[in-house]
This record gives C-alpha cells, structure tokens and sequence, in this order.
C-alpha cells in the first residue's frame, strides 16, 4: 500500500465451532486471536486458506509463514496469533476462508473455527508526481514535498469567473457554471474493487478536517449517462460525503478546487481522506477501519520580472495624456503587445494603472492562467480589474486590510520583482519579490500587514524589504529597475543616482556647457529657464540629493546582499530630486529609471535635460549605457500628464507578461 493508506492492524477474536466474517482491504492486515478462541485442552492447531489470503503465524518472537494446503500444525502458545492479508479483490462476498483446526495434547481433532473474508481494494489517487495524469496509488500521495525530486499534487484557487452569469468569483459558490470550470480543478479519482455490493454493515466516506474546510471545495459527477451534473459534495459545510460503492473494479472521479491563496495563517496544505466504516452492531455508531489520504499544496500567486517577454499593455485614456497614449501605442506596436485602453469612464480620472494591480498567474501541471493581485488602494480604478480582467482563465485575488490605515505604500509601484538570482549558493528560480517600507529605525508609512502577509505566504519569490518612505510618493519603482542583457547573467538592475547626474553635469560645464538648459521644449509655462550651472550652484538642491543618494545606497546595499549582485551587475541612471515640505523626496525631473519594458524596448521618462550640441545630454549618456546591451530606448513625454502628479511612465501602465517556464514546484524555498 502507499504511505497514503492508514494501515489498522485490526484484531479479530476467533470462536471455536462458529464462524466469523470480517472485510479486508487489499494491503491492510488483519490479526486473529488463536489463542483466545481455543477450546479448553487444546494443544495445537492447523490451518487451512483459500489461495488469495496470505496467513502468517506469529508466536512470540517468531513469523512464520503458513501454506494453504493444511498439512502443518502448530503448537498452542499464549498470545499466539495469525496475521492475515489479501493480495486481490474478491469476486463475491465472503469468498476467501480461513479454517483453524484444533487439537489435543494427543493429536485427536477437537473443534475448528472460521473465517469468511472479503477482499476489497480502496485507494484514493491523485497527480502525485505531478505529471498531469492521476496515478494509481503513488507511495508519496500523503505528503507533499518541494524541490525537483519532491512529491505532491497541486491545487488552484479557481479565482476566475468562467461563466458571465456568476455572480462572484468561481471559488465563491458551490456550483459549476461551465464544464470550462472543471478544467480549473485538479482531478481526484476514488479506485475501488471488490464484489458487486458491500457486506452489510459497512460504507465508504470521504471527508476534510475541520481546519480545511473553508479551504477546499470538492465536487463529484452525477447521472453520469443521463447528462451530467456536476454536484458539490466536500467543503465549506460540507464535511464528509458517504460514496456510492460501484461493485467490482470501478473509478469514481471528483474535481478539487482550492478557494484560498496561502497566507500568514494558511500555509497551503490541504488534505483529504477516504475511509471504511464498520458497524460492530446495531445501535453503535461505525468506525473507521482503513483510511487513505492525498495532499495537496495550493499554488502560490507569481509575479512576472522585465525579463520575462510582455503580452498585453494597460494604460489609462484620460483627459491631458493623448501624446502619451500615442506614444505607448506606438512602443507597443513595436514591441509586438496587445494594448488595452481603460476609457475614463471606467477609470474615473485615475491615471495611475501601475498603482492598481499587479498581473501574476498561478499554474499547476494541468492547467495555468493569469491572475491579478488588487491593490488596497481602491481608487477611480477601483472597478477595472472586477469588470475589464476578470473572466474566463483570468483570475483575480486581493486582500483588504481590515483596520490598518492605507497608504501610499500599498499602491502598487511599490511591488516589483527580481529577475531570477542566486544568493550565496541558494536559487532563487522565480526571483524576489521587492516592496518598499520605513527606515528601520524609525516610525513612518509601510505596506499593510495582510498584503505583506500574502507576499511572503506565497513562499516561492521570498519578498525582499528595501527602504522608500523616504520618497513623496513611497513607491520602489521610483528608484530601481530591472531590464534584459544578452549575456549569463541576463539582466542589469538600474539605480537613480543623483551622484551620477551630478557628476556628467560637472563633465559638460568642465567642457563650457555650463549654460545649457534644461526643459527645453516643454510646453509648461511655470517653468523657469534652468541651467547646469544653476543646478550645481544650488547648494539646497545639493545637499538634498546628498540625503538621496544616502537613502538610494542603503537600498542599493541590501539588493547587492539580497539579490547576490556585484557592482558590475547595477547602471547607474542620472536623476535629480528635491525635497517637498515634509521633508520627503520627489523627482526634479522626469525620472528615467520609471521606464516601461516591453523585451528590448524601454519606454523611458523623457528628462528633458540640458541641450548639448542639439542634443539632451542626459538621453544621450543613457542610450550610451543602455544600447549596448541590446536595447533600445524610446523617450516619452510625461512631463504635463504624469510627472507633474508626481509619476511618470511605468506609474502610468502595466504589462501582463509570460509566466515562468520553471516549474514552482522545484524551488526550494
């Protein structure tokens, strides 16, 4: 039997000159008292046994293996015992026998006692290897392991809505709309053989603990030849399901779907178990005697690096981002995405796209479908990723804190993820996860404890800390990012640096462009006519962008440490800050490290920086940087529609990109 089955050793008090009958499950054990059932006087006994039981004969210290034929005796001891066992299913019941002959001390025939049993095979079965097909009694089905030589069936949340005509999500309701719904669920199959009907006295049932109820839903095939309807049987409430035994070898199939993403108080395991129940006699409640479990992990939510190839661009129409949209269009048509438009009906004047929902997906090894995480924040958008993205194979999660304040820091430019790392010899497959907080040190804004709790739960992009309340805004996106390289390592992480501005502004006035302007071209009329000297004499500005650069290095740190990267791994982008009156950060210019990436195309926040012989040196020194590595670097105009509200680029859109082709389930977290 598989480490599935709960394997009862059950003892059974034979009687001289009657007979009993008893079930016995393929695999299992049963233990007879020869001793107990013995007539007084007895000193010995044979035994006889059809050929499907297997009889050992334990004594003691001493097994022995007993033949079928009867031509052996055995003396009597105390505590002499038999154990019987069935190695095939009966035709009938009470087919397969058991004759215990007894005699005394002068060999003369006393009495006899017997057994009738009835084999009977039960196994509850799953995709344990996690291959996609449900095996036959796999030896690892109970208990669940992660890495490449691990064991252990997958669950998804059905968090879509297949059918337009649910209310809710799939996993809210015990009904299934759509035979698409089913393909969501991962298969449980009950095998079982034996005779056509069960002895009197005994059932099957399928049941949940307690603690994973609201966790599970299981559902089961009914009239399957008279159209079939598709009944939930297991969750919730509902926590056993007496089986219908199907005589003879027979498969029962049932679809499990998960109803809850791992979190602080959900680790993802879920269990379900398939027992016999005996009734001793009448008026005694049954009790189990075989039970059979399958574990399941529910697969965790997954964000999406840069480095994976994007699909779709979500972006927001509203009333002063026409050029913009126009050039995100036209990125994207090169870059070979889809590009959706959320109308300002359906954003209500809330242009931030980045700052609602963060696109992931979840996969099990029959089936994977996208699935958006919805951010606290809850503002115009707050409808667009029930009513635009929500549907068939497009799910949909979100937590809310209940007492915690919301913050800036739970929109979502404050989410990002690491392309794949390896830190000092441990792999992280799927990278990690990056959010922003406060300075340890000191109170200030975090991300709320139930998104951070959900971030962490999901285990496989263990999530990094990285210090941004510092900034306006707070968002992680507002000084790091990652884009594609074509060599092993197979990306570089991109840092604002006001060090790295300062010094190319000092090289140009060293080369007596100290008079080049910046914001040349802007339309904006409260703009002031702004120099590289100006810039650099601004002792204010100076020292503020020394307290960024201080609080952009602590985080540059900890990715160093965090994500196992060495100094040759980080480009530095030129950017300027300055401080609003509560003394937090915001960009002076349009920030370059704010990009989108689409592949090798990078939609980058145009900075309008000082014109040096016709051309922005900032651009410039950029494109020197990055067009090496195979990129190509398209500047956009955000400066009136999206700069000015304190955002620029990546704030403004979202990409939905390729899952992982690695498989979760190999991580070691």
């Amino acid at each position: 039997r598989g480490c599935g089955a709960m394997l009862r050793e059950r003892t059974l008090r034979l009687q001289a000159g009657s007979r009993i009958e008893a079930l016995c499950v393929l695999g299992t054990r049963i233990a007879a008292d020869v001793d107990g059932a013995a007539p007084a006087g007895a000193a010995s006994f044979s035994l006889k046994h059809t050929e499907a039981v297997e009889v050992e004969v334990i004594s003691g210290e001493r097994v022995e293996a007993a033949l079928g034929a009867g031509g052996q005796r055995w003396p009597l001891g105390k505590g002499t015992v038999l154990r019987l066992s069935m190695g095939q299913a009966s035709a009938e019941a009470n087919d397969n026998k058991v004759t215990v002959s007894y005699y005394g001390e002068g060999g003369e025939a006393m009495d006899q006692a017997g057994l009738f049993l009835t084999g009977i095979g039960i196994s509850l079965d799953v995709d344990a290897d996690r291959d996609g097909v449900v095996e036959d009694d796999n030896p690892h089905k109970a208990t669940w392991t992660w890495g490449p030589e691990g064991h252990g069936a997958v669950l998804l949340v059905n968090c879509d809505r297949e059918s337009p005509l649910a209310p809710a999500l799939d996993c809210d309701d015990e009904r299934v709309f759509d035979k698409e719904d089913l393909l969501d669920m991962s298969r449980m199959v009950l095998r079982t053989s034996g005779p056509q009907k069960l002895p009197r006295g005994y059932e099957i049932v399928l049941h949940v603990p307690v603690s994973d109820a609201d966790k599970v839903g299981v559902f089961s095939v009914q009239n399957p030849f008279f159209g079939q309807r598709y009944v939930h049987v297991l969750g919730r409430r509902k926590l056993f399901h007496t089986v219908q035994y199907m005589g003879g070898p027979a498969e029962l199939e049932f679809f499990v779907e998960g109803l809850r993403f791992p979190d602080d108080a959900f680790p993802g395991l879920i269990s379900i178990h398939v027992s016999l129940l005996e009734a001793l006699a009448e008026g005694i409640p049954p009790a189990p005697i075989f039970t059979d479990t399958v574990a399941f992990r529910v697969a965790p939510w997954i964000m999406t690096p840069n480095t994976l190839a994007p699909l779709s661009v979500f972006v927001c129409s509203v009333k002063d981002n026409k050029l913009f949209l126009k050039e995100i269009r036209s990125l994207a048509a090169r870059a070979g995405c889809e590009l959706t438009v959320c109308s300002s009906y359906m954003n209500r004047g809330d242009r931030w796209m980045q700052d609602e929902v963060e696109f992931g997906y979840i996969h099990a090894p029959h089936k994977s479908f996208p699935v958006v995480l919805d951010s606290p924040r809850d503002g115009g958008l707050k409808d667009f990723p029930i009513k635009q993205l929500l549907g068939p194979d497009f799910g949909y999660v979100t937590r809310e804190p209940l007492f915690e304040a919301v913050t800036s820091l739970d929109s979502f430019g404050n989410l990002e993820v690491s392309p794949p790392v390896t830190v000092g010899g441990r792999e992280y497959p799927l990278g990690r996860i990056l959010i922003g907080s406060s300075f340890p040190t000191a109170a200030g804004r975090r991300m709320t404890k139930v998104v951070r709790d959900f971030l962490y739960a999901q285990q496989v992009q263990f999530p990094v800390e990285l210090y941004s309340d510092w900034l306006t805004v707070g968002h992680v996106d507002e000084f790091v990012t990652f884009v594609p390289s074509p060599d092993v390592k197979g990306f570089r992480m991109l840092m604002a640096s006001p060090a790295a501005c300062y010094r190319l502004f000092r090289e140009k006035q060293k080369e007596g462009q100290g008079e080049a302007a910046m914001f040349k071209g802007y339309s904006g009329t409260d703009t002031k006519r702004v120099t590289i000297n100006k810039v650099l004499s601004n002792d204010v500005l100076v020292r503020q962008n020394q307290y960024v650069q201080r609080c952009i290095d602590w985080n540059r740190d900890i990715l160093k440490k965090e994500l196992g990267l060495a100094e040759s791994d980080i480009i530095d982008l030129p950017a300027l800050f300055k401080m609003d009156r509560e003394g937090k950060a915001m960009a002076y210019f349009p920030n370059m490290v704010n990009m989108i990436v689409l592949s090798r195309h990078l939609g980058i926040p145009k900075p309008f920086g000082p014109i040096v012989e016709g051309e922005c040196c900032l651009e410039q020194h950029v494109r020197s940087l990055l067009e090496p590595l195979g990129l190509a670097c398209s500047f956009i105009d955000d400066l009136s529609s999206y700069h000015k509200n304190l955002g620029d680029v990546h704030c403004g859109t979202n990409v939905q990109r390729r899952p992982f082709s690695f498989d979760w389930w190999h991580v070691v977290p």
